[in-house]
């Protein structure tokens, strides 16, 4: 014998709190990843380094979606700083083509994801910003990196 079906109204109703999800930071996260990644080195590890950067569109939606009030800010302080090891090891001569293609990749799924999601279209002049400081350690053409071709979209 089956018993007949409730409709949505008549359920039970559950008294169970969900906890809410703890905002993420991709500034915090880059801090993070570095300072493991450089420990007791002069060194980065520009696999992880790279790893860091593939991730900067997945916490743009996570760092302004989860904490509307600052996610952009924390989502750009990580990029930025991000891009800033990516300048500095250009700096010292230690740049890797894979960590610029990265960086590069990096900019435009964060500059499409900036203009896909609603409320994020302001992201995309924070995007400009970290893409130009690409760009300057780039050859006159702007499509290559000390000879070999860089990812442009």
């Amino acid at each position: 014998m089956s018993q007949p079906q409730q409709s949505p109204s008549e359920a039970p109703q559950s008294n169970v709190m969900i906890s809410p999800i703890p905002p993420t930071d991709y500034g915090a996260f880059v801090i993070d990843v570095l300072a493991r990644t450089s420990r007791g080195s002069r060194s980065i590890d520009q696999k992880e380094l790279c790893q860091c950067i593939g991730l900067a569109s997945s916490f743009l939606v996570t760092d302004t979606t989860i904490n509307p009030q600052t996610g952009i800010d924390t989502w750009y302080v990580g990029f930025s700083r991000v891009v800033d090891v990516v300048v500095a090891l250009h700096s010292r001569n230690e740049l890797e083509l894979e960590t610029i293609n990265t960086a590069s990749k990096a900019c435009s799924e964060c500059w499409m994801v900036a203009g896909s999601w609603r409320g994020l279209s302001n992201c995309r002049g924070k995007v400009k910003e970290v893409a130009a400081k690409l760009k300057r350690v780039l050859d006159p053409n702007g499509k290559t990196y000390r000879g070999e071709a860089v990812y442009t979209p």
